[in-house]
């Protein structure tokens, strides 16, 4: 990369950037995320995070009932 003046390409607009909100992502960034990655045979059977849920509740709810 290259250490001369910054300058806006032209692709982006500087109204566009000019419109952003600073801090916008802050507090859900500081409560944190839990992100998970599936391996891709995974993947196809648990598409979203919807069924990822469900599959996991299901399990819990099997370990709980037989202890």
């Amino acid at each position: 990369m290259s250490n001369d003046k910054d300058t806006l390409r032209a692709e982006y607009p500087e109204e566009l950037i000019k419109s952003g909100v600073r801090g916008k992502y802050a507090k859900s960034y500081r409560e944190g995320t839990n992100v998970v990655l599936i391996d891709p045979d995974l993947h196809k059977l648990f598409p979203d995070s919807e069924a990822v849920n469900r599959a996991l509740r299901e399990y819990v709810s099997s370990k709980r009932t037989a202890t």
